[in-house]
């Protein structure tokens, strides 16, 4: 009985129930959206830093990372790797050997760490031969006689590896893509130009283009002009084990692109055995153990339990290498709930609002209820019930929309082009596709039943105060 009052009454003042239900709609579209969204940017942060960069344990000789020298090595006569590689919950470990040195070529210079790697091996832990850009050469795939290097986009930017070309060819590619002929008409200008950095490149085609056509169209002009030599080469130099400099010329094996700029930056990639004999290396020595588990949740576990049993060597997993990533995943789902906390609380002022309106309104009415007999449980009940209700369809329907919208974000994702430099300096990618777990719905669910309790409070309070005799005079 009192459920199908509370249902009727919602529905006597339709347009101001409508409004209330489309408020609470739009807020929960807008959170659920919103979370799905940083849910997915966390997420993809996490896989790409884990599949291309860290892995989830790294282990180094002890105080390695503090003092950052090369002395400090291990040995696979100490049967460190098949030891530690047959813990229960490892699927893969791989030996590294680190150098830290410069990176030139005629016109520019950069620090770099230098990375010594076994590239079969490395696709066991790593995804990072995925990230080769076409073009540019494989993954240590093809034999040469010269010593190879794989360098990553920025720094191939950075020394003027990668330049950027205006010709005929580039005009058509545009023209096919339904560039604007005034656009390629300004561009004609400067066809047949080479520009040996991004920067002078952006620079020149930011004065001959206005800001809007810099906005629609700059990406994919930049990404058309983009040019890559086969065969570039560039000098590394760093001290050996002797301290004696080294310098060694190395072709470009192939230049990687992954949505992290720093990493993309410093890390240069070379065959282990390259790098120990220029470095005077013994190739049983390396610096660094990188190990891939099968299980997330056991990180801590197989951590402490290598730490235990290698008490002289430094061991650090994910967590302990990229603490502001940890902090995210550790209190993502405590952050979502105080999020949609929030929009609840503030959709919770308009819920109570209108129930305030709702109680002024049938002050005649509740007070002939109550003369009647209907106790004060019931009215609470009923006041609360309408409330729920408001509350809920409102919250389903927007449930319903940032489901949808969710999923029909998530086939191709979101491109955040035009703000891809900042993005990728942070580690994110540009191109994020939103996800969200049904357990997410779960609690909004329990939140707005909640929302719906809490607003109607202090209007069935508020009811149960009226005097009934006064009530019923009220006009």
């Amino acid at each position: 009985m009192i459920w199908k009052t509370a249902w009727k009454n919602v529905w006597r003042n339709r347009i101001r129930s409508l409004v209330v239900i489309a408020s609470v709609t739009v807020g929960i579209f807008a959170g659920i959206f919103a979370v799905a969204f940083m849910n997915g940017m966390i997420a993809q942060r996490f896989d790409a830093a884990i599949d291309e960069e860290i892995s989830h344990i790294q282990i180094t000789g002890k105080d390695y990372v503090l003092n950052n020298d090369p002395q400090i090595m291990m040995s696979r006569e100490d049967n460190i790797i098949p030891s530690i590689g047959s813990l229960s919950g490892i699927s893969g470990i791989v030996q590294r050997t680190l150098v830290t040195g410069m990176a030139g070529t005629a016109s520019k210079n950069a620090g770099v760490q230098i990375v010594g790697i076994a590239p079969e091996k490395e696709k066991e832990i790593f995804t990072l031969h995925k990230t080769i850009i076409p073009g540019t050469g494989d993954y240590f795939e093809r034999e040469s006689k010269f010593d190879l290097a794989l360098i990553g986009q920025d720094l191939a930017k950075e020394l003027n590896i990668i330049r950027f070309v205006i010709d005929s060819a580039v005009l058509i590619k545009l023209e096919n893509q339904k560039v604007p002929a005034e656009i390629l008409t300004k561009l004609s200008v400067i066809s047949g130009k080479r520009f040996p950095n991004e920067k002078k490149f952006t620079s020149v085609v930011t004065s001959l283009l206005s800001k809007s056509e810099l906005r629609e169209y700059g990406q994919l002009i930049k990404k058309e002009a983009w040019s890559f030599r086969e065969n570039s080469r560039m000098t590394l130099t760093f001290l050996d084990m002797d301290n004696n400099q080294v310098s060694s010329v190395f072709r470009i094996a192939g230049v990687y692109d992954i949505k992290n700029a720093m990493f993309e930056q410093v890390q240069v990639f070379v065959r282990n055995d390259v790098l120990c004999r220029l470095a005077g290396i013994d190739e049983n020595s390396f610096h660094q153990l990188v190990i891939r588990i099968n299980d997330l949740n056991q990180t801590v576990a197989i951590t402490d339990e290598i730490r235990s049993g290698w008490p002289g060597l430094d061991v650090r997993n994910w967590k302990e290498l990229q603490p502001d990533l940890a902090m995210m995943t550790d209190y993502v789902h405590q952050i979502y709930g105080l999020f949609m906390g929030i929009i609840l609380a503030a959709l919770a002022f308009g819920i109570i609002n209108t129930m305030l309106m709702v109680v002024l309104e049938r002050t005649r009415e509740l007070g002939m209820l109550t003369a009647i007999g209907m106790n004060k449980r019931r009215v609470f009940s009923m006041i609360m019930l309408e409330s729920v209700f408001l509350s809920l369809i409102g919250g389903v329907v927007g449930m319903i929309f940032g489901w949808l919208s969710v999923l029909l974000s998530a086939k191709n994702g979101i491109n955040f082009a035009q703000y891809a430099e900042g993005m990728e300096a942070f580690g994110y990618s540009a191109h994020i596709f939103p996800e969200i777990t049904f357990s997410f719905f779960i609690l909004i669910t329990i939140l707005i039943i909640i929302t719906g309790i809490a607003s109607s409070v202090y209007p069935a309070l508020k009811a149960l105060r009226l005097d009934p005799a006064e009530a019923i005079r009220t006009e």
